[in-house]
């Protein structure tokens, strides 16, 4: 039995995918190899975008933290998942649960923002081109970056609360293979619904309107882009564009078919799908995204092998 009678009362079993072991050890696979290309890709965007002096624009300083978020983001439940796919215990203690809580609802949260201040970095580059520079200041970006990583993991804070306070009368047997608001709520030995209303209207301002700003801003630039009579000059103004509208599709497409609706009415094989998309899926392609359609960050990657970028930068 894979329950071990001496794991502490206060722990949280984490379900997983136990009710189809045939299924473990082909994840367990799939999931290290994401893990693996997640960490190779996320790092490899951060090390170019820091270190080649090609890539020192605004872009690539929120790109380099968007594959920040990405990377912690994957390393703070894959490494957990992996242990539970493979070990006899399916355990997790109360303050790793908590923790994980917190950290994946802060770097979801901020993320959230970052897309947002993203695509309006991208609307300055496109629609005000002159007075980009200005606009987008150095020490401008690290304080848009700053409060966006603040802001996240404030919101963090009083989602985490308002779902670790709800009374569980001792249940501990969570149906998913990390801890996440949904799942912990289906645990409650209370009425919810207050908490619920409240995680319902953080969750929606967070998400829809970053997103309503995103859409709106692409509205401007499409405006814009269609006002360029040259060709390739709309083409090459698309293509800046069209990673991040990618990035911003897969993120918020799974985040609020998860986040907006009631956990009430939340289910359980739906909702690992949709996690394993966001927590997994999304930060392993995002940078492959970036690298595949952007020609300057391939072109980064291609000098970084060579020896003579690393005596530069040494």
């Amino acid at each position: 039995m894979w329950i071990n009678n001496q794991s502490s009362r206060d722990d949280f079993i984490l379900l997983g995918f136990s009710d189809r072991p045939w299924l473990e050890t082909p994840l367990f696979i799939i999931f290290l190899v994401a893990y693996i290309f997640a960490l190779f890709g996320n790092v490899s965007i951060i090390l170019v975008s820091r270190l080649d002096p090609q890539l020192d624009s605004p872009m690539y300083f929120f790109v380099s933290n968007l594959s920040l978020l990405d990377l912690c983001y994957t390393t703070s439940t894959v490494p957990q998942m992996l242990v539970n796919l493979r070990g006899p215990e399916k355990t997790i203690s109360y303050g790793g649960c908590v923790a994980q809580l917190y950290i994946f609802l802060a770097l979801g949260s901020t993320e959230c923002i970052l897309l947002a201040i993203m695509a309006l970095d991208r609307y300055t580059a496109v629609c005000k081109p002159l007075h980009y520079p200005i606009i987008m200041s150095h020490r401008r970006c690290i304080h848009m970056a700053t409060g966006t990583w603040i802001s996240g993991f404030a919101n963090s804070l009083v989602q985490s609360t308002l779902t670790v306070v709800v009374p569980r009368c001792g249940h501990r047997v969570v149906d998913h293979f990390f801890c996440e608001v949904p799942a912990l709520l289906k645990l409650a030995c209370a009425d919810t619904h207050v908490n619920e209303a409240e995680l319902n209207v953080l969750g929606a301002l967070l998400l829809l309107v970053p997103l309503t700003l995103i859409l709106g801003t692409y509205v401007l630039i499409a405006r814009a882009v269609m006002r360029i009579r040259s060709a390739e000059s709309r083409w090459k103004a698309f293509n800046t564009c069209a990673s991040h509208l990618l990035v911003v599709s897969l993120f918020y497409f799974t985040a609020i078919s998860m986040y907006v609706q009631p956990p009430s009415s939340y289910s359980h094989d739906r909702g690992k799908i949709m996690a394993l998309f966001y927590g997994i899926v999304t930060p392993t392609l995002n940078p492959f995204i970036y690298t595949l359609r952007n020609k300057d960050v391939k072109a980064a990657l291609g000098r970084a092998l060579t020896k003579e970028f690393w005596v530069k930068t040494g």
